[in-house]
């Protein structure tokens, strides 16, 4: 059952994929519309899933899903990862690999391999005022609070010493 993202409470289960490119204006539109779909049919033992979504930056897909109406499923969440994964395959685009960075420079987001923001971090091409996104927040709550940060606050502080 598809509903507006800013209607799931903030302990909905969230998913984050990020693109290592922006979406076209016209994909991101078929993405919506297939993403829409999705949701509507979306389900755990035949019960329907509260789940929701947004776009952000035009490379952000974040699925969320409010378990307090029917929780996700090992099935359940088997089945999101291979809509995701044939949105790969569509649109040519890497959506699921964790081993990327995405941050801020300027207005412009950078998708880095991880190794190469390593290599960034320590040549003080990135700070720890740097923004990065923190896409191994869980819910609602920490994706309002924790997701777009300086590195300094996020799991990236690491590679900045």
């Amino acid at each position: 059952m598809l509903v507006d993202f800013d209607t799931l409470p903030e302990t909905s289960r969230i998913w984050i994929y990020q693109a290592n490119r922006s979406f076209t204006s016209d994909e991101l539109v078929e993405i919506e519309k297939k993403i829409n779909e999705f949701l509507e049919q979306w389900t755990a033992h035949g019960a329907d899933l509260k789940g929701g979504y947004e776009i952000k930056y035009k490379r952000f897909i974040i699925i969320g899903l409010d378990q307090g109406v029917t929780p996700a499923t090992g099935c359940s969440i088997d089945t999101s990862v291979r809509f995701i994964q044939q949105l790969e395959k569509e649109y040519n685009v890497d959506l699921i690999d964790k081993m990327n960075v995405s941050f801020k420079q300027g207005e412009f987001v950078a998708y880095k391999p991880l190794n190469d923001f390593k290599k960034m971090a320590k040549n003080k091409s990135v700070s720890p005022n740097t923004i990065v996104f923190n896409n191994l927040v869980t819910n609602i709550a920490e994706y309002r609070t924790n997701w777009e940060v300086p590195a300094k606050d996020s799991w990236h502080n690491r590679f900045l010493n």
